[in-house]
């Protein structure tokens, strides 16, 4: 496994980093073909790394009863291994300490870099608690911080809390995922003010991925940017996704004024995320539409989740439709079409 100054090296560069779905059958059992097929489609298209066990694996599988927390995790890391790639490999880690310990223990004796840390289960515990939770899970692998919106599970985590959180020498990278622009900066004003030069910082605000990409963020006189992003809308159209982190890393070097064309695109993004994540119902709808456009390209078998009661809601089919008919640029079906027999074998 990689040593910890040289994980936080290539994620300072700035990854693509895909959220990795999960995918079943119709009994809903894990599709071993498939679910490769997916890690081989996210290594092809030049993804830098993958995240495992996080919202768009499902939350569900970190569950006894479930049963698929450590298949999955192993069944992505033998296949990333299979290409001899230098992928970041992240572990979704959740729970309370005990089941959190034992998660991120697992993750790391196979291979896995880092912890995405999330905190869903500590809705109710003062920040001083939830700090010694973190420093326990740093003990064991390199943390990467987790913001997550509240309608997904999350929690308000104050600026008093970030600068408490980057008081932990293993914390190596942030996923900003509140979708909230005060909350974000709280974040990275706390990074600024904590004096913290080696913190990685990436979006998981899928509503306004270019903007938080492109934008230099400056405060008490010291300048910061997010590099890349872990994201779940970059499950998938992965390989358009690589081919914009190059163009917002490239406006963010020149001296030249960033292209109004670029904007533009952040916004049809946005709107694209907004069909695909279920905006409208408060995303009810975010896995399942995931799945749906996996399952459009064949890469899925069908939406099926852990969850029987979750699938599409009303009139979100045809709102990812629109989009798709809306912004065809945005997609990558041909770079797909032209690879997935291989992916599949």
């Amino acid at each position: 496994m990689k040593k910890s100054n040289e994980i936080l090296k290539l994620l300072k560069e700035g990854l693509v980093i895909p959220a990795h779905p999960l995918a079943l059958d119709k009994s809903r059992k894990l599709d071993e073909k498939r679910q490769r097929a997916l890690t081989r489609y996210y290594v092809s298209a030049g993804a830098g790394g993958i995240a495992v066990g996080v919202h768009t694996t499902q939350f569900e599988i970190h569950e006894e009863k479930a049963g698929l927390y450590k298949p999955v995790l192993e069944l992505a890391s033998e296949t990333v291994n299979e290409f001899n790639k230098n992928l970041i490999k992240i572990a979704g880690i959740c729970g309370k300490t005990k089941q959190a310990v034992s998660e991120a223990n697992f993750a790391k004796n196979l291979g896995y870099n880092a912890g995405l840390l999330s905190l869903s289960a500590f809705q109710k515990e003062t920040t001083n608690e939830i700090i010694e939770h973190c420093k326990q899970i740093a003990k064991v692998i390199p943390v990467f911080g987790f913001y997550l919106q509240p309608s997904i599970g999350g929690r308000i985590l104050g600026f008093d809390f970030w600068t408490k959180f980057l008081k932990i020498e293993n914390v190596i990278a942030i996923k900003l995922a509140p979708f909230n622009r005060y909350q974000t900066i709280d974040v990275i004003r706390a990074v600024a003010e904590t004096g913290r030069t080696d913190i990685a910082l990436y979006t998981g605000n899928d509503d306004n991925i270019v903007n938080d990409l492109i934008t230099q963020y400056e405060f008490s006189g010291k300048k910061l940017t997010i590099v890349g992003g872990l994201l779940g809308h970059w499950a998938i159209w992965t390989k358009k996704a690589v081919e914009l982190l190059k163009e917002t890393k490239k406006v963010k070097t020149s001296d030249k004024s960033v292209p109004a064309g670029l904007i533009t695109k952040g916004i049809q993004i946005t709107d694209s995320n907004s069909a695909m994540f279920d905006a409208a119902n408060k995303f009810r709808g975010c896995v399942p539409g995931i799945h749906e456009i996996l399952r459009r390209q064949g890469l899925l078998s069908g939406r099926w989740c852990l969850d029987k009661n979750l699938d599409l809601s009303p009139g979100q089919a045809k709102e990812i439709d629109r989009v798709y008919k809306a912004y065809p640029h945005l997609n990558d079906d041909k770079f797909v079409a032209e690879n997935l027999d291989e992916w599949l074998k």
